[in-house]
């Protein structure tokens, strides 16, 4: 069965694959100055780190509760002290975090080429749209599937599962997209196609049995990657 014959689904992680997780330094520099983007990249480790956790003890929290512990946890280790007001302000930036430059475009050509794209996030339904809207590419979804809608996260099986019955998307057509490869690792072992977008050049994949479909290194790419690797299967 070719592409043309079977509609084709896109499943865009949101955090870190369409929208930039970092893109508050300037602001954590008015406190942290240098090391803001250390507090950073620290913050967001935490983020994913609560997140699995939460999902293997079965103690879900909805995922900005586990942005806020970190953020919490990221100061405290830098012994850094924000005030209540700085805390909400940040935490409130977090629904208007900026996309990385080459997003519209590769929306864009992906609904061009006929596939079917849904963002796909552990965050809220509603700060999803958020940042969506923020950004200006909220049109080229047709939905928004939360994980919060089965209370687990990412790479929890079931997640996976739920898009898919959300989507009415079968795994032989349906393809995540997402630039962290433990997303990447929790779509291929549930059946799904993958596509890694591996926007450093210093990105290693973990080595585990479960590999991207394809690998790209931006947005851009992505509709004819996914087109590629399904005329060659």
């Amino acid at each position: 069965m070719t592409i043309s014959s079977q509609p084709q689904t896109l499943a865009f992680d949101v955090y870190g694959t369409l929208i930039n997780t970092h893109g508050l330094i300037s602001m954590l520099e008015a406190f942290a100055g240098e090391r803001a983007e250390a507090l950073s990249i620290l913050w967001r480790q935490k983020q994913l780190e609560y997140s699995f956790r939460r999902a293997l003890m079965r103690r879900y929290c909805p995922f900005p509760e586990c942005t806020a512990q970190a953020l919490e946890f990221a100061c405290a280790s830098f012994q850094i002290v924000i005030s209540a007001t700085q805390r909400r302000e940040l935490l409130d930036m977090y629904r208007r975090l900026p996309a990385f430059p080459d997003v519209a475009n590769g929306l864009e050509r992906a609904r061009e080429a006929g596939f079917r794209l849904f963002a796909f996030s552990n965050g809220l339904a509603s700060d999803v749209e958020s940042l969506l809207d923020h950004a200006g590419i909220r049109e080229f979804f047709l939905d928004i599937v939360s994980v919060d809608e089965v209370r687990s996260f990412k790479p929890d099986p079931e997640v996976y599962r739920h898009f898919m019955h959300r989507a009415e998307s079968q795994p032989e057509h349906t393809w995540l997209v997402s630039s962290n490869p433990f997303d990447v690792t929790g779509a291929r072992a549930v059946g799904m196609n993958a596509l890694w977008v591996r926007r450093s050049g210093d990105a290693v994949f973990d080595p585990w049995e479960f590999r991207p479909t394809a690998t790209v290194s931006g947005l851009a790419q992505v509709a004819d990657a996914a087109r590629t690797a399904r005329q060659h299967e």
